[in-house]
């Protein structure tokens, strides 16, 4: 069966609490205060069980203008509410207050009921009707039920029971599926059993022995029980109002407003992107940072509104808004929120949220906040498509499109793999599911070109660019698996080539003007009658009469193609020459199995300033291998 949960609305002393004791047995009225004021400080719970057989979770709100905070906390999550109104008094400031906060929070059911009849006469009692009907106009509680009643004498309560059964009926299941997330409406502790937390399951469900997680904190605890109006269940689902007995969570550890959810399934935002209905009833308008506090769930944060596309907002008016918070929220897109205003402390609007985890916005990103306000009524796929975008060159997580698009798993899978056949969406992660914009991906593509470009207009004689390089050159968002895929994309399309830790674009050749020609000519010739004891790369610039740089560049080439082999920071040796270095140390090695240092100066000829490079070299290049004092061959070379 359906679960629903049913809540109270309504000005102080008008009869909410009695209401529901008439109707449950159940005084919601617990603290000590509220039992010698005679008025409602904090959240109360009940339950009903209707003819049908229909449970109700019911939940009953403070109606105190001091504790209005408490009531936005009950009244997320309710499906059915029961505006209360005394007919001794009729319409007062919280009964307005309450209405236009169940109205922002998406309430769609409710009934009218009308308390005290037995203090009045059935002349007063039509008036109130009357006046109820004109404040109902153009809101969800139009044309409802009203519903005379006498907490005190049990009149209308059996119409009352028939209505809400009536309406229970009309009232769509939630859905099971999805993220599990309780928002925490009260935390307690029970001998024996620990940590205890309420709240009313908003989404998903959760069994016993499952691991659970608080957010915004990050901690972790199991679930040792369960309970569903005072009955120990092995598990609760959407709807249900829900006790949770952890273990190993201290009751410290949980305040109202945390988030009990699924692990790693949420992500806590100083920034979310909302559309923002402000009330007709404010006295003036919202200046753009106007500090708020900022109810969504059962939290309450202050913050800023701040306007993406104004300076001020009238009366009335709706508009696309970004909230940033002081301390961390965790939503989902759709989720329901209330605003009020810092001081004095009253409701000036609410809505929905289009994005849970934004990034900030600057009002001169014009064509981003047009976007962004297309996300209001946009169908999934384009809620998708617009946050991939978005992302750029870092991507999206699946975890992250379930939040921004409030999506089940499966379903989201499935848009992803059409977005991807239809080459509309990369995946650039397979372990953590991240995708980014085909248009993004061939934007990257472009850039590499366009910096290999520059790169080989720099360096016309280097073969091609690091890899390493490359990358550097590129945003930090642009992560190493998603750098190899497009460089892999570019190799398979033919556009570049690559080879161990160098890239070149396919095209690049390189090619030598007639003066690098014939300075190719005249290095080649120093390093030839140079022997193993050569001059230094700056002595040679000196002695042909050439610049650095250019010399660097053919030099760079010969190394490149092998005619000349570095052996260590400015020092060069011509390859036939250290070839025949290496074959007359390995026939000694092969007839005496060793060498020393000096025996090995006494092969070259050469100072020490060369021998301790050119035998370092050796042992570099895996040919030899120094024991102690002496070298080795590492092993026998092939020919």
């Amino acid at each position: 069966m359906k679960q629903i949960i049913l809540g109270t609305a309504g000005h102080i002393d008008h009869g909410k609490t009695s209401l529901v004791r008439a109707l449950t047995g159940i005084n919601t009225d617990r603290l000590k205060e509220e039992q010698l004021r005679g008025i409602t400080i904090e959240l109360g719970f009940a339950y009903l069980t209707l003819p049908n057989g229909q449970h109700l979770g019911i939940v009953d709100v403070p109606g105190h203008e001091k504790f209005v905070k408490h009531m936005v906390a009950g009244a997320t999550g309710i499906d059915l509410v029961a505006l209360v109104i005394a007919a001794d008094e009729g319409i007062m400031p919280q009964t307005r207050e309450h209405m236009e906060i169940c109205v922002l929070l998406g309430v769609r059911y409710g009934v009218v009921v009308l308390t005290k009849i037995d203090l009045v006469e059935p002349e007063w009692l039509a008036m109130v009707e009357e006046e109820v009907a004109q404040f109902t106009q153009g809101t969800f509680l139009e044309g409802a039920p009203v519903l005379p009643v006498s907490s005190a004498t049990g009149q209308g309560l059996p119409e009352f029971t028939q209505a809400l059964e009536r309406i229970s009926a009309d009232i769509p299941p939630r859905a099971s599926a999805g993220i599990f997330r309780l928002p925490v409406d009260r935390v307690f502790s029970m001998k024996g059993f620990g940590t205890v937390i309420t709240g009313t399951l908003i989404s998903g469900k959760v069994a016993v022995g499952e691991k659970v997680m608080l957010y915004p904190s990050g901690l972790t605890s199991k679930v040792r029980g369960l309970q569903v109006h005072n009955q120990s269940v092995e598990t609760a689902e959407a709807g249900m109002r829900t006790a949770i007995n952890f273990q190993g969570l201290e009751k410290a550890e949980v305040n109202r407003g945390d988030v009990i959810a699924t692990p790693d399934a949420l992500v806590a935002s100083y920034m979310i992107d909302v559309a923002l209905h402000y009330l007709p009833s404010n006295p003036k308008a919202l200046k753009n940072r106007s500090r708020v506090r900022f109810h969504a769930g059962t939290s309450e944060i202050l913050g800023i509104v701040a306007l993406l596309d104004r300076e001020e907002l009238k009366p009335g008016e709706n508009a696309i808004v970004q909230i940033r918070l002081e301390t961390p929220v965790t939503l989902i897109k759709d989720d329901h929120y209330v605003v009020r205003s810092y001081s004095p402390v009253r409701t000036v609007g609410g809505g929905r949220v289009l994005n849970p985890i934004a990034p900030k916005h600057k009002s001169t990103q014009v064509e981003a906040i047009q976007r962004l306000s297309a996300l209001a009524e946009a169908p999934p796929e384009q809620v998708v498509v617009h946050h991939v975008e978005a992302a750029g060159y870092g991507g999206c997580s699946f975890g992250d499109l379930m939040l921004m698009a409030n999506l089940p798993e499966k379903q989201l899978d499935r848009l992803l793999q059409t977005l991807m056949s239809q080459k509309t969406a990369v995946q650039i992660d397979r372990e953590k599911r991240r995708y980014i914009h085909a248009a993004t991906f061939t934007a990257l593509q472009k850039e590499m070109h366009a910096h290999l470009s520059a790169y080989h207009g720099k360096n016309p004689l280097k073969q091609g660019m690091p890899k390493e390089e490359l990358k550097s050159r590129l945003p930090a968002s642009v992560d190493i698996k998603l750098f190899t895929l497009t460089l892999q994309q570019m190799i398979k399309a033919g556009e570049v080539t690559a080879e161990e830790d160098l890239v070149w674009l396919a095209d690049h050749r390189v090619a030598l003007r007639v003066d690098q020609s014939a300075l190719r000519a005249d290095i080649l010739s120093v390093y030839e009658n140079g022997g193993l004891t050569p001059p230094s790369f700056k002595e040679l610039c000196e002695t042909l009469g050439t610049p650095l740089e250019p010399a660097r560049q053919v030099l760079s080439l010969l190394v490149n193609e092998g005619s000349i082999v570095k052996i260590r920071e400015e020092y060069y040796c011509h390859q036939r020459h250290l070839a025949d270095l290496k074959r007359k140390l390995v026939e000694y090695l092969t007839t005496h199995e060793e060498i020393s240092t000096p025996q090995f100066k006494d092969m070259t000829g050469a100072s020490r300033k060369f021998v301790i490079p050119l035998i370092e070299y050796f042992d570099t290049t895996q040919l030899t291998i120094r024991v102690g004092d002496l070298r080795k061959l590492r092993k026998q070379p092939t020919s």
